[in-house]
């Protein structure tokens, strides 16, 4: 097996953005930008189009995180807490999921020769409520990672990204105890979880 260096490089990356977000620090929003920009070569070379624009959407988000990160907390509070996603935000995201979904899919089967248009763009359609909940430090954005990440396991294994696959699995067992952590920030934080 030939190493595809993209692959190991964006994987590493992704580790140690995964592993601060599992801490909540504010460098995993770095850390995601140099992932982001390799991972755009990456995805385009392996055919995964969807996945290539979503990383220019996380490169914007990137930047979105981390100035709310950093300067959109409460001024009595020193750094963004943690909180649940908001019940009114619920019904309007899941309806711009599912079109998002579809409007993906439609351009995947129209303008590419995409062999993996449902997969590709149900990750993509769900990563972009998940990054912006990341940016929220909404609790439930470990929900959404979870789906996202046991399906693009699924699919770079498929596409022969093995490092990035390998990666997404990890993914999994880290957003879930990510989950178990930042529940309990927030039962310390005072807010209830």
């Amino acid at each position: 097996m030939q190493i595809n260096w993209l692959d190991l490089t964006t994987a590493l990356l992704g580790l140690a953005y995964i592993l601060l977000e599992y801490k909540a620090s504010i460098w995993m929003w770095a850390v995601g930008a140099v992932m982001q920009l390799l991972g755009i070569v990456l995805y385009y070379q392996k055919g995964l189009y969807a996945d290539c624009g979503m990383e220019f959407y996380y490169l914007a988000m990137t930047a979105y995180g981390f100035y709310v990160w950093r300067w959109g907390k409460p001024k009595q509070e020193t750094e963004r807490p943690i909180r649940h996603f908001e019940k009114r935000y619920i019904v309007p995201w899941l309806a711009a999921t599912l079109a998002l979904w579809l409007g993906i899919y439609w351009v995947l089967t129209s303008y590419t020769d995409s062999t993996v248009p449902v997969a590709d763009s149900f990750t993509t359609a769900l990563s972009v409520v998940g990054i912006w909940a990341l940016a929220h430090k909404y609790l439930e954005q470990w929900f959404i990672w979870i789906a996202v990440d046991v399906v693009t396991c699924w699919l770079y294994f498929q596409k022969d990204i093995p490092f990035k696959a390998s990666l997404y699995a990890l993914y999994v067992v880290i957003a879930i105890a990510g989950y178990g952590r930042w529940r309990k920030q927030m039962k310390s934080s005072g807010v209830v979880a």
